[in-house]
């Protein structure tokens, strides 16, 4: 969990960069987000968003007089915590058509806490209350998505299938479906996720290429566009993934 504040900044708006989790964005300031993806489809207020945000480009966040709660969750716990897959999260979507009237429960008892402590303390006991003890992800599945996560990426995703047992259509159609990617597409994800935080502390292009698992530069630039719709160059100036560091102390690179 991190907590965001902004006076103002985001009025012009900020890029939001996709990430290898299930996001979760709680407001409860004085002003409302509005958060428009690559399709044009606008949402307001408290958002819940698909590992990736849908895999189409830029996602931009404007408001002012911002407060805000954000969550990432591993996509295998996802369908416990908020009752949906994350295949059913196409995109970005109102977290009320997620939660429905917990969501607006949440949103009052944040504004009311007097600390960010306080507004993380009860953030979490809410996330353990609706996190049931029932795996609802084929251990098959999670094994798959820790080997992606756990290689950075970096995995013969065609040789997944046969490591765990199953047919390739059947790995995909059940990664698919309670992931909510495709395997290549969970490993690209993972992949660009590294590669752009190693071009925010300032690496070069080809060598972040060369050691992050892409063919050459052209494979890395085209993977950045894909999913932020800008880039390496511009990217790596993005406010949104310098603040990891601050916000994300825990985050593991």
């Amino acid at each position: 969990m991190a907590g965001f504040r902004d006076g103002g900044a985001a009025s012009a708006g900020q890029r939001v960069i996709p990430h290898p989790s299930v996001m979760l964005a709680v407001d409860f300031g004085s002003g409302s987000p509005v958060v428009a993806d690559a399709a044009g489809r606008r949402q307001r207020g408290s958002v819940a968003a698909g590992p990736g945000m849908g895999f189409g480009g830029s996602v931009w966040v404007r408001g002012e007089n911002i407060e805000c709660l954000q969550v990432r969750l591993s996509p295998l716990i996802t369908r416990t915590v908020l009752g949906v897959s994350p295949a059913d999260l196409d995109g970005v979507v109102a977290l009320d058509d997620v939660w429905g009237r917990e969501a607006a429960r949440i949103r009052e008892r944040l504004s009311e806490a007097s600390s960010w402590e306080e507004r993380f303390a009860l953030t979490e006991a809410l996330l353990e209350r609706r996190c049931g003890a029932q795996a609802l992800v084929d251990p098959e599945v999670a094994w798959a998505w820790r080997r992606i996560v756990g290689s950075r990426g970096i995995v013969r995703v065609e040789g997944l299938a046969s490591e765990v047992g199953w047919s390739r259509k059947r790995l995909w159609f059940r990664f698919r479906s309670q992931v909510g990617l495709p395997p290549k597409r969970a490993a690209q994800l993972v992949r660009f996720d590294r590669a752009v935080h190693r071009l925010v502390a300032g690496e070069g292009t080809a060598q972040v290429a060369a050691e992050g698992g892409y063919a050459d530069q052209f494979h890395l630039h085209r993977d950045v566009m894909a999913f932020a719709g800008v880039t390496p160059s511009v990217v790596a100036r993005e406010p949104w993934l310098a603040v990891d560091d601050v916000a994300w102390p825990d985050h593991t690179r």
